[in-house]
């Protein structure tokens, strides 16, 4: 009796450690497989945190024609409709001919070598700003949400507010980004808003569109 007992104690023993064993090893490949798609989500974010939002700048050089009605330099960009509310900072025409976007994702740039908002006849004044970045949503996420209609504040160093009416909104592939249309000179104050949309192309780190928001000067100056 008692050799039968011990035979069945290290039988029963084994096979709790089989099992253990057997436990352990799935435990670990489950987490194994935790591990992995959380890499593979980080990764998607880091790839979108290098791309920078670089629309195709305005033709020509420096804005320098005299418009009938003269705005100040924007200071700040309200859109309540999208929760946006951001300080300006100014942008350039980069040598490759696209428009610097800022460095902080959560602010939007005003293309210092075009028209001020508010500005009537010549091109549009155009504002630039990032959709995305590696912790999440930027400053333009949400410009996607916009419709004929909505409205868009612009105040300028002399505290004086300008606000747009959105009419327009349209996606265009970067690689055909019609600057002649969007850039196009105007009797009235015009604005563009331009971030990233589309596909975002893991081969090129980079989204394969353009987002343009188009707006007119909705009531004037207050």
């Amino acid at each position: 009796m008692a050799g039968r007992s011990t035979w069945w104690w290290r039988s029963a023993a084994g096979g709790l450690a089989d099992r253990r064993g057997a436990l352990l090893a799935a435990g670990a490949t489950a987490v194994a497989a935790l591990v992995t798609t959380a890499v593979a989500v980080t990764a998607t974010w880091a790839l979108t945190a290098t791309t920078k939002d670089a629309p195709q700048a305005p033709p020509g050089g420096e804005h320098s024609a005299v418009s009938a009605t003269s705005a100040a330099q924007p200071a700040r960009l309200r859109i309540p409709t999208i929760e946006v509310d951001s300080v300006l900072v100014d942008v350039v025409r980069e040598p490759d001919g696209t428009l610097e976007v800022p460095s902080d994702y959560e602010v939007a740039g005003w293309y210092a070598g075009g028209p001020s908002p508010g500005e009537v006849g010549g091109p549009p004044a155009v504002i630039a700003g990032h959709v995305d970045s590696s912790t999440g949503p930027a400053v333009f996420y949400r410009l996607h949400e916009l419709k004929k209609g909505s409205t868009i504040a612009v105040t300028g160093i002399d505290g004086v507010v300008h606000t747009f009416a959105v009419y327009r909104m349209a996606d265009y592939s970067k690689t055909a980004f019609p600057a002649a249309e969007v850039y196009a000179p105007t009797d009235r104050a015009e604005l563009r808003l331009i971030t990233c949309s589309g596909d975002f192309d893991r081969n090129q780190r980079s989204y394969t569109d353009n987002l343009v928001v188009y707006a007119t000067l909705d009531g004037g100056a207050r």
